[in-house]
């Protein structure tokens, strides 16, 4: 019964604090990132919220990453007025590096189609 707890507990920090992030907060440093993915703790103490953003410069990532820590205690507040918890949990924000992952397998992928491309035009 807790697993199922668990995982709608996920899902509606995940709805939430997305909702909260474009409604709520006005800080530009926070703007235009998504909520990709929320961890849980089994006793529902911590959650590590995973963001994405398309701006791919470091100086950008370091701006939202300052953005997030000066909004993670509104964040957390209008999560436990949301929520029908018993302990809002503690919340941290993460980079989501799946993204650049991905984008890095599709860089590789598409190096190894100009290759053999360029072989074939050998023959």
């Amino acid at each position: 019964m807790a697993n199922y707890r668990h995982g709608r507990v996920r899902q509606e920090i995940l709805r939430e604090v997305n909702n909260i992030l474009t409604r709520e907060v006005k800080d530009p440093r926070v703007q235009g990132i998504t909520i990709t993915d929320v961890e849980v703790t089994g006793d529902l103490q911590q959650a590590t919220i995973f963001y994405s953003s398309m701006d791919d410069k470091a100086g950008a990532r370091q701006k939202i990453e300052a953005g997030l820590k000066a909004v993670t205690g509104k964040v957390r507040s209008e999560l436990g007025k949301r929520l029908t918890l018993y302990k809002t949990p503690e919340i941290t924000f993460e980079r989501d590096r799946s993204v650049d992952y991905g984008s890095h397998i599709d860089a590789l992928l598409s190096q190894i189609n100009q290759s053999s491309v360029d072989e074939t035009d050998l023959e």
